[in-house]
């Protein structure tokens, strides 16, 4: 009826097998696109830092550097050279800046969430309430602008 099989199997398993790329943890992921988010962030908010210095910014900037240094084991995020040669700026492109960091700054709290990181997700918040309200503004600065 039925005759073992007395050869080895052309079909391996993976079980039992050590790969040779690494593994990492769901956390670990996680922790790696979260950086990835508050660093592309950071490097926004310096871009807006340099076309319109303001404390805010400033604050912003190092609380962001120090949640990425933080997600990545102490090295600390390449930081843009703080030039101010950018000034004379047009709105839109500051308007365009605002909207990309609170784009990202959202991206940034959904994987904060995520992972439970409640000081990640309540400074991505922060800073998507702080864009919000400059991209509103920089609208009305239009608005008015454009009526006198």
């Amino acid at each position: 009826m039925y005759e073992p099989i007395r050869t080895k199997s052309v079909h391996s398993t993976m079980a039992g097998t050590t790969s040779d790329f690494p593994h990492r943890s769901r956390e670990e992921e996680l922790d790696i696109q979260l950086a990835g988010h508050l660093a592309a962030l950071l490097a926004t908010t310096d871009e807006l830092r340099a076309m319109a210095p303001s404390a805010d910014l400033d604050m912003a900037a190092e609380r962001l550097a120090g949640q990425v240094t933080r997600l990545r084991a102490g090295r600390a995020p390449v930081r843009a050279s703080g030039t101010a040669g950018a000034v004379g700026q047009e709105p839109d492109e500051a308007a365009a800046l605002h909207q990309r960091a609170h784009a990202l700054a959202g991206r940034a709290l959904v994987v904060a969430a995520s992972r439970a990181d409640t000081a990640a997700a309540i400074l991505a918040a922060e800073r998507m309430d702080a864009h919000a309200a400059a991209a509103e503004r920089g609208e009305h600065q239009e608005l008015s602008g454009a009526a006198s």
